[in-house]
């Protein structure tokens, strides 16, 4: 307990010390918030979700295109279970940093946009988010709860067309906005901390080494590629390790 106090008071003086730093986070963050990730012990990939196809596939854009039945009802349970999430501390925790004027902002790989929830302002959404759909046909938006109560299973906008999650699926490239803003986050950033993500989706883990700042933080359950470059490296809960170091930071 003395041993991670200690490195808790190392990050506040960190952040105390720098005032570009960016957060670039994955599935971790959310588990607080009841959302499973992808490739933990009881994540997505782990769930018998069919028997013949696995969750990956089915998150794919030829699957979407194949079987918009099969997608549909996956899709719709993953994005209910996220419509009744709640931000919690380690969401927080960065909506206050980046009040402080401390965190330039956050890149996540997350779909739940539980960051701008918790008050976070500057966001780049990697592979899209839940909270959005568009009509395929004519381009008509439709929020999550609209998206949500369409009728089972394939929804349909008025026009005739399906309504698109603006998700990223497997398959698919990035969105080209959303690239240059999280490079041009990164490579501004003389901190970067990284939380709740094993980098190993691609191409997004890869932006981190756009990264030339003097301070590399890693908050993470499992080991990852970059640990051995890290100034500070934690296992424990993600919101304990930033709700405390706020606590710190505000002089509690």
């Amino acid at each position: 307990m003395a041993e991670e106090n200690s490195s808790i008071e190392k990050l506040a003086e960190m952040i105390k010390d720098h005032q570009h730093i960016v957060f670039f986070g994955g599935a971790g963050v959310s588990t607080e918030s009841a959302i499973p990730d992808f490739r933990g012990k009881n994540g997505l990939y782990y769930q018998k979700v069919s028997e013949k196809w696995s969750p990956e596939e089915m998150l794919s854009h030829h699957f979407y295109r194949e079987h918009p039945d099969l997608f549909f009802t996956m899709y719709k349970k993953m994005a209910e279970t996220i419509s009744h999430a709640e931000p919690n501390a380690a969401h927080r925790a960065l909506a206050e940093l980046e009040k402080m004027g401390k965190l330039s902002g956050v890149v996540t790989q997350n779909i739940d946009g539980l960051h701008q929830k918790a008050g976070s302002m500057n966001v780049v959404e990697l592979h899209g988010s839940t909270l959005h759909n568009t009509c395929e046909k004519c381009r008509k938006q439709y929020d999550l709860p609209e998206f949500i109560s369409r009728p089972n299973p394939v929804p349909h906008c008025d026009c005739g067309g399906i309504i698109k999650p603006d998700i990223v699926l497997y398959e698919e490239s990035l969105d080209i906005n959303a690239i240059d803003d999280a490079v041009w986050l990164i490579r501004g950033a003389d901190m970067l901390i990284i939380g709740g993500t094993s980098l190993a989706v691609y191409p997004a883990a890869g932006f981190i080494n756009e990264f030339s700042g003097d301070a590399l933080v890693i908050i993470n359950r499992d080991a990852t590629s970059k640990d051995n470059a890290a100034d500070l490296v934690f296992r424990d809960n993600i919101g304990e390790v930033l709700g405390n170091t706020v606590r710190i930071l505000r002089g509690e």
